[in-house]
C-alpha cells in the first residue's frame, strides 16, 4: 500500500498546530499509520517540519497567486490575500514558531519569494496613496504574519470567531488600534491656562 503523503502532511499539520509539542508517535497515530513507516518517509521531526514548510509555502503561493495582488486598491487585494491564506494560517502560526526554519543557510528561499510579494502590495498601497508611509513595507509584511499567526491561534482556541479572521485580521492591520480622534502618544500636550 502507497502512502499518500498529502494526508500525512495534513495530519501532521493539523495535529501540529493544537499540538506543537505533539511527539512523532502522536503524529503517526493522528495519519493513522505506524511510527516505523512515517520514519520511512520523514527521518525525525526537522524532516516532518521542513516537508510542512514546503507545504506551508506552496500553500501562500497558491493564496497570493487567487489573491491577484496586482489587480485593484491595494487594500482590496489585501482583503482578498488574507481570505485566502485563511485555511493555511493554523500551519502558518505553527511554522512562524519552529526557529530553525529561519536560520542559518538552509532557509527556503520560498519565504524571501512571498517576503516579496507581500512587500510589492504593501509599497504599491503606499505609492497609491493608500497605506501609510511612516512604516516601511518590510514591517508591514512581518506585522501582517505576526497577525495572521494571531488570528490562527486565537480562532484555534475558541477566543474569536472563525468567520471574524479575515475581517478583524485586515481591519487591524490597515487601521490600527489608534482611534481617529484619540490624542497621539508623542503628540505634544497643550498646556492649559
Amino acid at each position: 500500500m502507497a502512502l499518500d503523503r498529502d494526508h500525512v502532511l495534513r495530519s501532521a499539520a493539523a495535529l501540529l498546530t493544537r499540538k506543537s509539542t505533539a511527539t512523532m508517535d502522536e503524529v503517526a497515530r493522528a495519519a493513522g499509520i505506524s511510527r516505523a513507516t512515517l520514519h520511512r518517509h520523514f527521518a525525525g521531526r526537522d524532516a516532518l517540519v521542513r516537508a510542512l514548510e514546503a507545504l506551508g509555502i506552496a500553500e501562500c503561493d497558491a493564496a497570493l497567486d487567487a489573491a491577484r495582488l496586482d489587480e485593484g486598491p491595494a487594500s482590496e487585494a489585501l482583503q482578498r490575500m488574507v481570505r485566502a491564506i485563511e485555511p493555511s494560517a493554523a500551519l502558518l502560526a505553527f511554522l512562524y514558531t519552529e526557529n530553525q526554519l529561519f536560520e542559518g543557510e538552509q532557509q527556503n528561499q520560498g519565504w524571501a519569494r512571498l517576503d516579496e510579494r507581500l512587500t510589492d502590495l504593501f509599497r504599491r498601497g503606499q505609492e497609491g496613496g493608500e497605506f501609510r508611509i511612516d512604516l516601511t513595507p518590510a514591517w508591514l509584511t512581518e506585522a501582517l504574519y505576526g497577525l495572521l499567526a494571531s488570528a490562527a491561534w486565537a480562532v484555534a482556541e475558541g477566543r474569536v470567531a472563525g468567520k471574524d479572521f479575515t475581517y478583524m485580521t485586515v481591519e487591524l492591520l490597515l487601521g490600527g488600534v489608534r482611534r481617529a480622534d484619540a490624542p497621539r502618544a508623542d503628540a505634544p500636550r497643550r498646556e492649559e491656562s
